[in-house]
């Protein structure tokens, strides 16, 4: 009996790590889109100091091409919209992630606690 509760908590255990893992990929990816939210944001303050007299070029490929400044704030105003909405889809997935990880804690423990028990008994036996 002890066996089958182990090989249980063995299984349980490789389905939390996944989990933690995949949690730490999702953090990640989640940091890498702070990072650009905080660029593109700066981007935006410098290109609110410009008036229509400035040049403002943007880079494509190894070339700077020239860029009207209004379509240059349509740009980044889209590009903000969109890794906003990254990132609320990331807090979410998070969330929902925490939640299996607390529900696989808790299956753990109680496993633990039966595999502890299924010991006890063996060693009273023996």
């Amino acid at each position: 009996m002890a066996e089958a509760i182990q090989k249980k908590l063995q299984s349980e255990l490789e389905k939390y790590q996944q989990l933690q893992k995949d949690v730490n990929k999702s953090m990640s990816a989640r940091q890498k889109l702070e990072a650009q939210l905080t660029e593109n944001n700066i981007v935006k303050e410098e290109l609110g100091l410009l008036d229509s007299q400035n040049t403002v070029y943007k880079l494509i490929g190894p070339v700077l091409v020239k860029q009207d400044l209004d379509e240059a704030k349509a740009t980044v105003s889209k590009r903000l919209d969109y890794i906003n909405g990254e990132i609320q889809c990331y807090e979410t997935l998070l969330k929902e992630m925490e939640r299996k990880s607390e529900q696989h804690r808790e299956v753990l423990s109680s496993l633990q606690q039966e595999y502890q028990r299924a010991q006890g008994q063996a060693v009273g036996k023996a």
